[in-house]
């Protein structure tokens, strides 16, 4: 599966505990990225300095599901359902 053109919400909804550049403390859940532009496209997408757990992120129809407000709350459930 893709990504849908325009989502973004895996770039907004879970946390990164890893630093990313302009964010070197990572980012907390719920707040966009840094690296995410205006047409919600990964500025590091296949570069080195994109975190691997963005990597290990990848599409899914239960998680992206119709549209972008499905995506934002699955994601959204998932960290907390994994936060320490």
């Amino acid at each position: 599966m893709n990504c849908r053109p325009g989502c973004g919400a895996c770039c907004i909804a879970p946390s990164i505990t890893s630093p990313i550049p302009g964010m070197p403390l990572g980012k907390p859940a719920g707040v966009r990225c840094i690296q995410l532009d205006a047409t919600h496209h990964c500025k590091l997408f296949g570069r080195p300095e994109r975190p691997l757990v963005c990597g290990g992120l990848q599409p899914a129809a239960d998680m992206c599901g119709a549209d972008q407000v499905h995506a934002l709350r699955f994601l959204a459930q998932l960290e907390a359902q994994t936060a320490p």
